[in-house]
């Protein structure tokens, strides 16, 4: 594809983020590629993600190094300009990002050369009854040692407002959008919606919406279920429920999920992708659902997305199951499937000479 500017996003605190974007600003130098750095923590306060792209001369590609917090910022980003985005991977535990730093230039040759297909990953947007907005007396309380916080989202302009639809948030969400108490000794009640239809009132600590990519963040670690990224689903999951249902409910994209603070609620923050967008009071609600347009991953061969699982999760085998030697594998991913098995996602080496082969031959 054709590549004129580049965004960079970088995690200054990570080991080799200042040699990887180096090598990046020099690809871009040496393709006669427009590199602009996007510093979404410099100055006094943040800008909406339409200012940060704009100042960054609306990027074709947003390239994060970092680990998955770096790459949802830079996430944010790209979907506001439909800009594609590449991960360099320099976290220690994150599922988003794609490449080691080692084969950042490998990759960006391989985007340039049109040797891959960008994966789509479902994001969130919102409704609500009223403008998210933080309450002044506790702006200072909240930056206690943090970066600066991210401006209210906007209106959608496009779309139709109305007291019973609620307002359309410029906003979209990657991993998900959280619902939590504020008060550390007072839960939140909430009632929750599910395409219309009341499924419960909840009396939670948190309650979440997630998307498949989210799915291994803060919904999992609540309980929630591991779903794969390429399923197109919402995960609805309760945080420390007062309560004897506290499963986790998986909809279809177009079964919208509808929180309302209930009268007797304490008030709620929203937070969009672990940032704090707003607070709401006690007749105040939010409806999440799957949002018109899908970020676009660069993905450079196939994700063995549960191999990652098993590695980042330390997952082990259970001793009982090993007990008469370690098995062997079901299906062998070193040749690919034969031929009644080749519609399904089965991972196997590409072809010689393609995009991952460049990425398994880095040091």
């Amino acid at each position: 594809m054709t590549i004129e500017r580049v965004g960079l996003v970088v995690h200054g605190g990570r080991e080799g983020a200042a040699q990887a974007a180096r090598e990046v600003r020099e690809w871009c130098a040496e393709n006669g590629v427009v590199c602009t750095d996007i510093d979404v923590w410099s100055g006094e306060g943040r800008r909406s993600a339409r200012e940060e792209v704009d100042a960054a001369g609306d990027p074709d590609l947003v390239v994060t190094l970092g680990g998955d917090g770096t790459f949802l910022r830079g996430a944010r980003l790209a979907a506001e300009n439909d800009a594609l985005i590449l991960g360099v991977d320099l976290g220690r535990v994150g599922f988003l990002t794609e490449v080691p730093a080692p084969a950042v230039r490998s990759a960006l040759d391989a985007v340039r050369g049109d040797h891959l297909e960008p994966e789509s990953r479902l994001l969130l947007t919102l409704r609500a009854s009223r403008l998210l907005e933080i309450p002044a007396e506790m702006e200072a309380l909240l930056r206690y040692g943090r970066g600066p916080l991210l401006p209210p989202p906007r209106v959608r302009t496009d779309c139709e407002s109305g007291d019973e639809w609620g307002i359309p948030l410029n906003v979209t969400a990657l991993n998900d959008v959280v619902l939590e108490k504020l008060s550390r000794d007072r839960q939140i009640s909430v009632g929750v919606y599910i395409a219309g239809r009341l499924l419960a009132s909840y009396s939670a600590d948190a309650l979440l919406v997630a998307t498949p990519t989210g799915s291994t963040a803060y919904s999992f670690a609540a309980g929630g279920p591991v779903v794969s990224p390429r399923a197109e689903a919402l995960v609805f999951t309760a945080v420390a429920p007062h309560m004897t249902f506290d499963r986790s409910v998986v909809t279809a994209p177009d079964e919208p999920v509808g929180l309302r603070i209930l009268e007797r609620s304490g008030r709620a923050a929203v937070s969009v992708d672990g940032q704090l967008r707003g607070v709401l009071d006690p007749g105040d609600w939010l409806g999440v659902y799957a949002a018109p347009r899908r970020l676009r991953a660069v993905r450079l061969g196939p994700m063995d997305f549960y191999g990652r699982l098993r590695e980042r999760m330390r997952l082990t085998d259970a001793p009982a199951a090993v007990a008469d030697g370690t098995p062997a594998p079901l299906w062998p991913v070193s040749t690919p499937p034969p031929g009644d098995l080749a519609h399904l996602a089965m991972p196997f080496p590409a072809a010689e000479g393609d995009s991952a082969d460049l990425l398994r031959e880095q040091p």
